[in-house]
């Protein structure tokens, strides 16, 4: 899409994308201001980043602000969404993208600790947990609305394929999104009528860690398909899930059907 194009009527919705800075929030962030949603971009430490992901975003006609906080300091999650919330009062979509993937494996040289544990729980299940019951807070005192056109506003977790398709390697990150993968189904039972939760698994879309482009390049392709996600993939189904008002309670796994083949070690570990 031309940035300089006018965006399509969408309706005056915002969205809040943690971990919006890089990665695939980064691309998330970006899609939804394809779409003409108004983005309020979350950042950790990637100030920079951040704004040069506004600065894209405003080119494409739509409002964009920068947000910062620390989700493992549950104030500052909070306050997160409380500054978000009133820059953008017509928040319509919260996604969870930002979490910390830090390797560590019960029977290796980097077994897990309580720390290790304590961090990916933090990042990466209790702050999208706050920020899920935040959102609901939110919708839930807005006047019904009557138009039946209107998607119910919705919250979108990021989780990964691994979770049905599990190994041992990266043992805390995983027990992390296995406990999000669990709330989604919960979250969107106390949620309804006002408010949606969704899991969106991707497969290997970037790389990580110490991966080299090679190393990635051959995992990406190691799916039934022959490839797995893009993060343009990702982003794009975000924005179907974020406009779906009869998906909820549900996780959709899109990788290529990497999760069709099961491995006793993450898909990284092979193509060294």
């Amino acid at each position: 899409m031309n940035p300089s194009s006018t965006p399509p009527p969408q309706q005056g919705k915002a969205v809040l994308v943690t971990g919006a800075a890089k990665r695939l929030g980064r691309e998330i962030a970006l899609q939804f201001a394809r779409q003409g949603w108004d983005v309020a971009v979350h950042y950790g430490r990637s100030e920079q980043e951040a704004q040069e992901t506004i600065r894209e975003i405003e080119m494409m006609g739509v409002k964009a602000q920068a947000f910062q906080a620390d989700l493992a300091d549950e104030a500052a999650t909070k306050d997160l969404f409380l500054a978000a919330s009133n820059a953008f009062p017509n928040l319509a979509c919260l996604v969870n993208s930002a979490s910390i993937f830090e390797y560590d494996r019960a029977n290796s040289s980097t077994p897990l600790s309580g720390k290790s544990l304590q961090d990916h729980m933090q990042i990466n299940l209790t702050a999208p947990i706050l920020l899920s019951q935040l959102m609901f807070e939110f919708q839930k005192s807005k006047p019904n609305k009557s138009d039946a056109i209107s998607a119910i506003p919705a919250v979108i977790q990021l989780l990964d394929q691994k979770l049905i398709n599990p190994n041992p390697d990266y043992l805390s990150y995983t027990l992390s999104k296995a406990a999000l993968l669990s709330s989604v189904e919960l979250l969107a039972m106390d949620f309804a009528p006002h408010l949606r939760v969704v899991g969106l698994a991707p497969g290997i879309s970037l790389p990580s860690g110490e991966q080299t482009i090679d190393g990635f390049s051959k995992a990406h392709q190691m799916t039934p398909l022959g490839r797995s996600s893009t993060p343009a993939d990702i982003a794009m189904t975000a924005v179907f899930l974020a406009n779906s008002s009869a998906i909820t309670g549900t996780t959709l796994y899109v990788d290529g059907g990497q999760h069709l083949l099961p491995s006793s070690r993450d898909v990284m570990f092979k193509t060294n």
